[in-house]
């Protein structure tokens, strides 16, 4: 016969860990993801800067009419999850870069510089005249 593990022994629930609704950001060290972690923590942001990232991640890699309905003001909502992207993404990025150690902030604002890049370089493109 098999052996019982303990918790089920003493009639306590082992489950699985929630999945996580936004992807961990990849290319950052445990210490900036400690770090991250941590300010989060401390502020009761939850995964609000893996969201913001994902957010901006997709606004860069997304389609040209993201990009144009983010920059012309109309299509925001105010409500993070819905999708549109013009609400604050950048500016909570702006701030968990302010917050976070210095060595942790150079990493993933290595990150988000590059995706600024893609989505400045993308939205000339839009510019009426252009």
């Amino acid at each position: 016969m098999p052996r019982r593990r303990p918790s089920a022994l003493r009639g306590e629930w082992v489950g699985r860990r929630c999945r996580r609704r936004f992807p961990v950001i990849d290319g950052l060290s445990g210490a900036c993801v400690a770090g991250l972690r941590r300010l989060e923590r401390e502020r009761a942001w939850g995964e609000d800067t893996e969201a913001a990232f994902w957010h901006w991640k997709a606004l860069a890699h997304g389609s040209l009419r993201q990009l144009e309905y983010a920059f012309d003001g109309t299509d925001c909502c105010g409500v993070l999850t819905c999708g549109c992207y013009s609400y604050g993404f950048r500016e909570h990025l702006e701030v968990v870069l302010h917050a976070l150690p210095k060595k942790s902030a150079r990493e993933l604002r290595a990150l988000v510089w590059a995706l600024d890049e893609k989505v400045v370089g993308r939205a000339v493109g839009l510019m009426p005249g252009s």
